[in-house]
């Protein structure tokens, strides 16, 4: 197969590593990076020594031998440098979420209809989860019928003297529906295979943090459409007690049996991540799923070779932010 030589502008979030990871997995190269932040940059090189750093942002995007730009860089500065990259004509892939106003998504549509490059967003629960990648899997093959509803929590440990000042600039971050419930809305759509639905209520606030007033803390959306329904629910309310950062759980009902993913902590059980539990009318049973393979590197590098859409398909990566801006658009502030 082709060389896919990608770059990464912006290091702004953690999940840069993980973004890297998928695609060096799945055989492309990775050749430089741009970033200002002096305090990130080291340990960045650390671990990536084989990247160059480069002096600007257009040395890369000029460069006609790189297919592929990566970002994790602040959250509204990501939509408009993944317009200017597919105007290069380069492919574009960006860690959640992938825009914070309805009118970047709006852009960066007409610019993708326009180019044709992919614009992909690493919704990694989904993705880069092994238990939720194998329960992909189990409804593909119809274990527990029809998906028609899908529960998704999202919890996270706040540390807010850890992150950097723009966490709590609703303008930079984009709010909290608009930031973590991505994930939930994607697979929402993914799971109940569908292609639009509406958003029936959501609601944000800011219970415990009013230091950071621009800061959500809580959020939670119902969507529904003709074929099921979804609840969401977002936090910052992880306690310091729990041995990892969030217990991310989701839950999905079929017409013949329903499954639970403990995405990263089974409590007081199993050690470690990836767990998944399943009824239907055969059996309850645990599956351990630490030693499933993940696909969305390989399958991305497939798709940028091959100008398909095995990774995910360009309409539902734009339907999931679309419905995760008008959420964060139309809450109602409780708190």
């Amino acid at each position: 197969m082709e060389q896919v030589r990608f770059a990464v502008i912006g290091i702004n979030h953690g999940h840069i590593y993980s973004q890297i990871g998928f695609l060096l997995d799945g055989g492309a190269e990775f050749t430089s990076f741009f970033a200002t932040e002096p305090e990130l940059i080291a340990p960045f090189q650390s671990v990536f020594p084989q990247a160059v750093q480069k002096s600007s942002i257009e040395e890369i995007l000029e460069d006609e031998t790189i297919q592929m730009i990566v970002t994790a860089g602040i959250n509204n500065e990501r939509a408009p440098l993944g317009i200017r990259a597919m105007q290069y004509g380069k492919d574009f892939m960006t860690d959640k979420p992938g825009f914070t106003t309805l009118q970047q998504l709006e852009e960066a549509r007409r610019v993708q209809a326009e180019t044709g490059r992919i614009y992909s967003i690493c919704f990694s629960e989904r993705l880069g989860n092994k238990a939720t990648v194998k329960a992909s899997a189990l409804v593909a093959d119809g274990v527990i019928g029809r998906v028609i509803q899908t529960v998704g929590l999202g919890p996270h440990r706040a540390n807010p003297k850890q992150r950097p000042a723009w966490y709590f600039k609703k303008e930079q971050y984009g709010g909290i529906l608009c930031d973590i419930a991505s994930h939930q809305i994607d697979q929402f759509l993914y799971f109940t295979a569908s292609t639009s639905a509406e958003v029936v209520q959501s609601q944000v606030g800011n219970f415990n943090h009013p230091e950071y007033p621009e800061l959500e803390d809580f959020g939670d959306i119902v969507l529904r459409n003709q074929n099921a329904s979804g609840y969401i629910r977002v936090d910052w309310f992880t306690p310091d007690g729990l041995s990892t950062w969030g217990d991310g759980r989701l839950f999905l009902l079929g017409t013949e049996g329903y499954l639970e993913i403990r995405k990263n902590i089974d409590i007081e059980g199993r050690p470690g991540g990836d767990h998944l539990f399943i009824v239907n009318n055969q059996a309850a049973k645990y599956i351990d799923c630490s030693d499933v393979a993940l696909q969305y590197g390989k399958q991305l590098v497939y798709d940028v070779v091959h100008r398909t859409e095995t990774a995910m398909p360009q309409a539902h990566c734009f339907m999931a932010s679309e419905l995760a801006l008008k959420a964060e658009t139309q809450a109602i502030r409780i708190a």
